[in-house]
């Protein structure tokens, strides 16, 4: 999936290890990709939902206890990262260098790579398909195209340009919000704006470039665009009940249009659309009032996990799920349509339909 948006986003979805950090001019989807900010104070469920069975994939590396755990990122079921970064907390130094894993059998075994620059105030990885990027701040990034083997350094307080352009066709130039299209490693804006107050994010799926924002009042609107955003016609968006705080734009695993509306907190339960022609409330009878996390899965439905564990939108209603994600995991959706669940000590990664997926437990511990 191309979706990319917004600036807050990225400071929210986006902060791997010790601290977060804007990435540059494009914003960026998290993809949702790390551990999301913390919950508020609630009643915590009698016990999280248990899958009847887990693959345990639990590998020991060469790295010393005294490290923090690691980040972990994947990019589909089987390519993953993993960046151990600090020590009780300190970010790395010559008795604490950063040490950087590679993974291509889904967490199966891990293999050792050289970190371009393992001593720095902090350490980021942000990975893509495709494109990996180490961040070793104030101003150091290195990527590489080929799974941590090789990386290209360059010097500056933006992200380079491989990497912006690994985020996908269509984005939003973060230092002026207009709708942008990168073509190798150059950006231009969009020949026609989207009719949007404030653009939030764009996704490309099923030939219609999707831009969706908010407006004054926190009301949601969103436009389409056949044709690469030479053109576009705005598309009502049924108002929810409350404000909208973002409007995330994204495509399920069949590549139909959706909609995902957060309240402007950040942490009661969201409000979804589906794209039918026009756009089509998806009811949520009996939720939960909060959640931190959501997904899109095939045939309308949608994943959410929050405090109460996790549970499936579908056919009008809200229903808990026999999946083994507690209120510690963060829901991301990855582009080979795997779902990942992100704690500070392991990852889920699961394949196949709602009602059969395989469940895959990673865990890195150190020697």
């Amino acid at each position: 999936m191309n979706g990319r948006f917004l600036r807050w986003a990225v400071a929210v979805l986006l902060v791997p290890l010790v601290t977060g950090c804007s990435i540059g001019p494009v914003r960026r989807p998290p993809p949702d990709r790390t551990v999301p900010p913390p919950n508020p104070a609630t009643t915590a469920p009698a016990s999280s939902p248990t899958a009847s069975d887990v693959e345990v994939r639990e590998v020991r590396v060469a790295v010393g206890r005294r490290y923090d755990p690691p980040y972990v990122e994947f990019v589909t079921a089987e390519q993953g990262y993993a960046l151990f970064a600090s020590c009780g907390g300190e970010p790395p130094d010559r008795n604490c260098p950063a040490l950087f894993y590679t993974t291509v059998d889904g967490g199966r075994s891990w293999q050792q790579r050289r970190h371009p620059r393992p001593v720095a105030g902090s350490q980021q990885l942000y990975a893509v398909p495709g494109v990996l990027a180490l961040h070793s701040e104030p101003r150091d990034w290195y990527t590489s195209t080929d799974g941590g083997v090789t990386f290209a350094h360059a010097i500056g307080e933006r992200a380079p340009a491989a990497w912006q352009a690994a985020q996908g066709q269509f984005q939003i130039d973060e230092a002026t919000g207009r709708a942008v299209r990168w073509q190798g490693r150059r950006m231009t804006p969009l020949p026609a704006q989207p009719p949007v107050p404030e653009l939030h994010g764009l996704v490309e799926t099923r030939g219609l470039l999707v831009a969706a924002g908010v407006g004054g009042g926190g009301r949601p609107y969103a436009a389409i665009s056949p044709d690469g955003g030479r053109s576009w016609q705005r598309t009502a968006v049924p108002a929810p009940d409350g404000e909208v705080g973002m409007l995330r734009p994204v495509a399920g695993p069949d590549g139909e249009a959706r909609l995902i509306g957060w309240p402007p907190d950040r942490t009661r339960f969201p409000t979804f659309w589906r794209y039918l022609g026009r756009w089509m409330p998806v009811p949520a009878e009996g939720h939960p009032a909060r959640a931190h996390s959501a997904v899109p899965l095939t045939t309308g439905r949608f994943a959410v996990s929050g405090p109460d564990g996790v549970g499936v939108v579908a056919d009008g209603r809200y229903d808990r799920l026999d999946w083994p994600v507690g209120p510690e995991h963060h829901l991301t959706l990855l582009d080979d349509g795997t779902v990942l669940g992100r704690a500070s000590d392991e990852v889920l990664l699961a394949s196949g339909p709602v009602g059969s997926r395989h469940w895959v437990r990673v865990v890195l511990e150190p020697t």
